[in-house]
């Protein structure tokens, strides 16, 4: 082949109309993203962007809305254990799930139920 893929520019999230701020309070606030600033002609189509290292999240207005259950972003974090109880300090509930061998991982929801996972790999 005379191409190949060199990496994800970004994820994107769906979210309901007016979501904004709510996400930033989450994305940032909670998570500790960055808040990316969008390029000025897609402003208009609402949402926000947010990143950490060279990795974008997109969230993006939906209408109608509906939250995605399965699909779902996984994001790879360092001391997963200080992040649950981060996590917990704030309310906001996750499901540990030890079915992938050699990972410490969860599962949470964004403000509007979608899914994220979020992993840590065992040494």
């Amino acid at each position: 082949m005379s191409f190949s893929f060199t990496g994800i520019h970004h994820v994107q999230l769906a979210a309901p109309p007016g979501s904004e701020e709510v996400a930033r309070k989450f994305f940032v606030g909670i998570l500790g993203f960055e808040e990316i600033e969008q390029p000025e002609p897609m402003k208009i189509r609402g949402g926000v962007w947010f990143g950490f290292g060279n990795y974008h999240l997109h969230i993006g207005i939906e209408e109608p809305f509906s939250p995605a259950k399965k699909a779902h972003p996984a994001f790879e974090v360092k001391n997963i254990e200080a992040l649950k109880i981060h996590l917990a300090e704030n309310n906001i509930s996750f499901i540990v799930d030890t079915d992938y061998p050699g990972v410490n991982r969860i599962y949470i929801e964004d403000p509007w139920g979608n899914r994220v996972e979020i992993l840590e790999k065992c040494m």
